[in-house]
């Protein structure tokens, strides 16, 4: 992300925003966003609410061992690939 966030740039990071996937700096830069883009707040509520309804409708779902087999291999694939 760059000094200036815009729009786009939002909706690339949104999920990492509502998962607290970003460092202090990247979160006020987000927060400071929202104050300011009625559009991008409006976007940012409805994936807070379907998350929300996510997590109550599978509090005790979890994946499948293959599912999560392939997502930790694809991890190390993109690990191995990028480390290089």
């Amino acid at each position: 992300m760059g000094e200036h966030l815009d729009c786009s740039n939002f909706m690339d990071h949104v999920f990492e925003f509502l998962d607290g996937e970003l460092d202090e700096s990247q979160c006020e830069e987000f927060a400071r966003h929202l104050r300011e883009c009625p559009p991008c707040l409006d976007e940012y509520q409805r994936d807070q609410a379907l998350k929300a309804l996510v997590r109550r409708s599978c509090p005790c779902e979890q994946a499948p061992t293959q599912l999560r087999t392939q997502i930790i291999a694809s991890f190390t694939s993109i690990t191995l690939e990028y480390g290089r």
